[in-house]
């Protein structure tokens, strides 16, 4: 069977630690989208692993698969498989012949491009998945399987480099370097598709996933980022370049739309709201600079929910992964979430980050938006309708800061009374059930409810 894993919020949501929770049961994780711009943190035996690209997965000695869905830079592929054998692992990671392939030129675009949109831009890490993406939409990709063909690499390369060369000079005016030289590129990927081939890791991902299905195997599939920065069902056009939701599992992976619905799909959610890069947030506290739209340090915001914040930021360790970025911070967005239920189908919620709200007097929901005069329930279409809506708030006493480690040991009920309600009110909202609560950021400091595969 097949068990999906979907950020229901903006990412950030711990998605690599529910898919350790669960990696035990599961034989294969396959990724079915992104590339290195996500970030996972996989805490195993009390060595913490920051992964951006290799399945979450692989920590556990699962097999990880890159679906075709993904955009891969062999670079970071192999630094980070690198890395895990010199910490004792030993990662088996296949990579789809179907997967795009993220080259230099596509980074330095990428970083161009990005400081050229200014307000528009949409906070991206400047590692090339957008253009990646864009290139693989217009049919001039480089594919894992190309890579295996020397051949068919240097026809690519030779058709596609030019036009980026032109582009980078011409029209942004840039100096261009090894980034843009078809023999450098060859040679450097020619690699790349010798060690992939050495070392068996390509395959035909939707044959491979099924056959694995059909054998008995139980199959994860892992999303990167969340829900409201889907290419279609985000905060366009501050959103990533592929499809984070559910429906991206079929399309990243090759497996029918039948297999994967008569499987789970699992909500990630963070108990409160953070993310990444610019745009609208009705229920932000606060402000960053750079990232809030129309915030100024030097007034800043109310004094209270600075601190708040902050507090919230630190306990919470809201700074990205991969880029160091600190996160913007709010309350809970319901209207955010229904849409995300909606959108994915969640059979199972797993809620994280109890803890970091521990010991606020009052937690607060945007339960609703106003917006034009009326009560509305779920994100509106476009991301400037959005930014007009104004948050309604439902308030929950808080809780006690407790011994987290105790109650993961001792279950669902030891949580305390306060944040049951909390999590029971998301779960109503949503009409779906709580499969775990994340109340740390290791894999014991987790309650699980209810396992998926059994």
């Amino acid at each position: 069977m097949t068990v999906t894993i979907v950020g229901s919020q903006l990412g950030d949501e711990g998605k690599g630690g529910v898919v350790d929770l669960y990696g035990d049961a599961a034989d294969v994780v396959a990724r079915y989208q992104g590339g290195d711009n996500a970030g996972h943190t996989v805490v195993h035996d009390g060595e913490k692993y920051k992964l951006s690209l290799v399945p979450s997965g692989a920590v556990r000695g699962k097999v990880g698969v890159l679906g075709n869905g993904c955009v891969v830079n062999p670079e970071t592929l192999f630094e980070e498989i690198d890395t895990l054998h010199d910490k004792g692992l030993d990662p088996d990671v296949r990579v789809a012949e179907r997967a795009h392939v993220i080259l230099p030129y596509h980074r330095v675009l990428d970083g161009i491009e990005e400081d050229e949109k200014a307000d528009l831009a949409a906070g991206t890490t400047k590692r090339g998945i957008g253009p990646t993406y864009e290139d693989k939409a217009g049919r001039r990709g480089i594919r894992v399987g190309d890579l295996l063909d020397p051949d068919v690499l240097r026809e690519r390369l030779e058709y596609v480099v030019p036009q980026k060369r032109a582009l980078a000079e011409e029209v942004f005016g840039a100096d261009v370097g090894e980034a843009f030289d078809v023999e450098h590129l060859f040679e450097t990927y020619r690699e790349y598709g010798e060690r992939l081939a050495e070392e068996n890791m390509t395959v035909d991902c939707g044959t491979y996933l099924q056959d694995r299905i059909d054998a008995g195997d139980n199959v994860m599939l892992e999303g990167a980022q969340g829900t409201s920065i889907d290419i279609d069902h985000g905060i366009y056009p501050y959103v990533t370049s592929s499809n984070p939701t559910a429906g991206g599992a079929t399309v990243g992976t090759g497996l029918g739309p039948t297999v994967v619905g008569q499987g789970e799909v699992i909500g990630i959610v963070k108990a409160y709201l953070s993310r990444v890069g610019t745009g609208p947030l009705p229920t932000e506290l606060g402000g960053v600079e750079g990232q809030t739209p129309g915030y100024d340090p030097e007034t800043g915001a109310d004094t209270d929910e600075e601190e708040l914040a902050t507090y919230i930021r630190d306990e919470g360790g809201e700074y990205g992964t991969v880029t160091g970025r600190p996160r913007r911070v709010g309350w809970l967005d319901m209207p955010m979430l229904r849409h995300a239920a909606r959108a994915n189908g969640f059979t199972g919620l797993a809620i994280n980050h109890i803890d970091v709200l521990a010991g606020l007097e009052e937690v607060k929901v945007g339960h609703s938006y106003e917006l034009d005069g009326e009560t509305v329930y779920t994100m509106p279409p476009t991301t400037e309708k959005w930014g007009d809506c104004e948050a309604t708030f439902k308030s929950f006493d808080g809780w006690s800061e407790v011994d987290w480690a105790e109650v993961a040991a001792e279950g669902y009920e030891a949580i305390p009374e306060n944040a049951r309600t909390y999590l029971e009110y998301v779960a109503d909202e949503l009409e779906a059930s709580i499969y775990a609560v994340g109340v740390g950021p290791g894999r014991e400091e987790t309650v699980v409810v209810e396992n998926p595969y059994e």
